[in-house]
């Protein structure tokens, strides 16, 4: 039988435990600097910043692991080295704080010592998040009406767009079936034999029963007040009257079943203790971020290119190097001169604290920091940094990437694959008479149809490939992995699929067709010659008719 997965508690009271096992060697070690300090005034500005940082390290880490005895005497050496070093009692003095650190350190070892820091510590919870959308473009839909005629055109565009469609005609079937498995949307008439409104109050039994409202949408033939009422009641996302454009309640559903950020918020711990750095990385992890610990300054900047954070959480205090000096070291940089940077510290003076902050940072946060505060703090202003960075690349209209972060992106994962000897197709797609749909039709038509075939594709393919909107009616995609020869098929089935959707311009009912053009990497070996390939292939894909999928047969152009 398996074990259950380790709570916070578990990791914490881990971490606590080994932070405990190391503390008689490095108190000995101190002990050693301490009395090597006091041999010449040499010494002693040589080792008093190493001496301060290890005082200042042990109250933070202490009371965020909830040691708050052990980080009271820390804090009383620290305030003695910065403010009185010179008294006349100082050797006595931080002497006896390490004699008196070392019986807590015996202390906590102990059974009693162990049940006090575990009480201290518990007193705290994260607040439990919501349970993300499971993070999977194709969807699973319930669609209950009783009369199956009117939605067969719906149901075909919805499993058009990849997703998974189960009809019910009555509302008892459908309630023991999201018992049984819970869809990511429900669309359901109001209107049944059971009552007026037997729709809407199934939903609302539903939400209550478990717990967990369903992203609902009312598709019905009446559209009176007392319908629409039971609807809002029932917390439906939309209300459509029969007959409805197909498309127009797709994308309803689209919206409504928009998975959660693809990939978690990332951070970048950088904190000389490991155990500091543990426990605030446990503590970001639990509220759903993905975080990288890094414990010398040094090896920051490697982390950052590795890992691309949304944000860094910086230590002030450090070796080598400051966690104010490392701000600036990043800030030098135009590509982070964007990235979110928090300082975590037991630094208390105001003063101190303004004039860390002068590198360009965004907050500070002080030791020890209460859990909500610090997932809160972190989440904000990463949150903000992706939406920035949303809005530099991406497409306004589609939310695909825009060109020059596509090119980027596919420059980035050929060099990579050149490293990786991998291998994968480019896929240049572009709408068929697309400036006649314009013509015919109107501006917001052919936005309607760029707007569709860029969800077709996000809706199909994988998370891992890259789609972009290269321009006006083109797109291009890097389906990772694959060669031109398994491309060609998926391509073709997303070109039939997307030539059956019906468009509407008012009361006029139009489709529309795309071509494509396929090319191989390595065959192909840069960005630029692998788009040359697939274009002059979508060439001859318009060239021979249109509405096809050609795979080219250039050769490598080593020119």
């Amino acid at each position: 039988m398996s074990k259950p997965a380790p709570t916070l508690h578990d990791k914490l009271n881990q971490l606590r435990e080994r932070f405990i096992e190391q503390l008689p060697s490095r108190l000995a070690q101190t002990a050693e600097l301490w009395q090597q300090s006091r041999t010449t005034s040499e010494e002693q500005s040589r080792l008093a910043p190493e001496l301060h940082r290890f005082f200042h390290s042990l109250k933070g880490t202490g009371r965020s692991l909830g040691f708050e005895r052990l980080a009271l005497l820390a804090d009383q050496a620290e305030e003695a080295l910065t403010t009185s070093p010179a008294r006349a009692d100082i050797d006595a003095f931080i002497s006896q704080l390490l004699l008196q650190m070392g019986h807590e350190q015996q202390h906590l070892r102990s059974h009693h010592g162990q049940q006090q820091a575990l009480a201290a510590v518990n007193s705290f919870e994260l607040s439990s998040q919501a349970e993300p959308l499971r993070n999977k473009r194709q969807r699973l839909i319930y669609l209950c009406d009783d009369e199956p005629e009117q939605v067969d055109q719906l149901i075909h565009h919805l499993r058009c767009f990849g997703h998974e469609v189960v009809q019910f005609i009555d509302t008892d079937t459908f309630f023991n079936a999201v018992l049984t498995r819970r869809p990511d949307a429900v669309i359901m008439d109001v209107q049944f034999p059971q009552g007026q409104t037997a729709g809407t109050e199934t939903l609302t039994s539903l939400n209550k029963l478990t717990g967990q409202p369903l992203p609902a949408i009312v598709l019905s033939a009446h559209s009176d007040f007392h319908s629409r009422l039971s609807a809002v009641r029932a917390g439906c996302g939309g209300y459509f009257t029969k007959p409805v454009k197909p498309l127009d309640l797709m994308l309803a559903v689209d919206e409504l079943t928009a998975p959660a950020a693809e990939e978690p918020l990332k951070v970048l711990v950088v904190d000389d203790e490991p155990e500091a750095a543990a426990y605030h990385a446990l503590l970001l992890e639990e509220g759903g971020m993905s975080v990288h610990q890094v414990h010398h300054p040094a090896d920051a900047l490697n982390a950052m290119e590795r890992f691309s954070p949304d944000l860094v959480l910086v230590d002030v205090y450090m070796p080598v190097c400051s966690g104010e000096e490392l701000a600036s070291i990043i800030r030098q940089q135009p590509e982070h001169l964007g990235l979110p940077i928090i300082y975590l510290s037991s630094e208390t003076d105001s003063q101190k604290q303004i004039s860390a902050m002068s590198a360009g940072v965004e907050a500070f946060l002080t030791k020890p920091v209460q859990p909500e505060e610090l997932v809160s703090a972190v989440r904000l202003r990463a949150e903000r940094l992706r939406l920035l960075r949303s809005l530099m690349t991406r497409d306004s209209m589609t939310g695909l990437y825009n060109h020059s972060t596509t090119t980027e992106l596919i420059n980035k994962n050929l060099a990579q694959a050149h490293r990786d000897n991998s291998q994968h197709a480019m896929a240049m797609i572009d709408i068929d008479h697309f400036k006649q749909v314009n013509d015919t039709h109107g501006h917001l038509a052919g936005d309607q149809v760029i707007i569709t075939l860029a969800r077709l594709l996000k809706s199909r393919l994988r998370l891992s490939d890259i789609i972009g909107r290269y321009g006006g009616e083109e797109f291009v995609v890097l389906l990772k992995g694959i060669n031109a020869e398994k491309a060609a098929p998926l391509i073709d089935s997303l070109r039939e699929d997307f030539a059956l959707v019906d468009f509407h311009a008012g009361e006029v009912r139009f489709r529309c067709t795309f071509s494509a053009g396929i090319s191989s990497f390595p065959a192909q070996p840069s960005t630029e010659s692998l788009r040359l390939s697939a274009d002059q292939a979508l060439y001859r894909a318009k060239h021979h008719g249109r509405n096809q999928v050609v795979i080219s047969t250039e050769l490598t152009d080593d020119r």
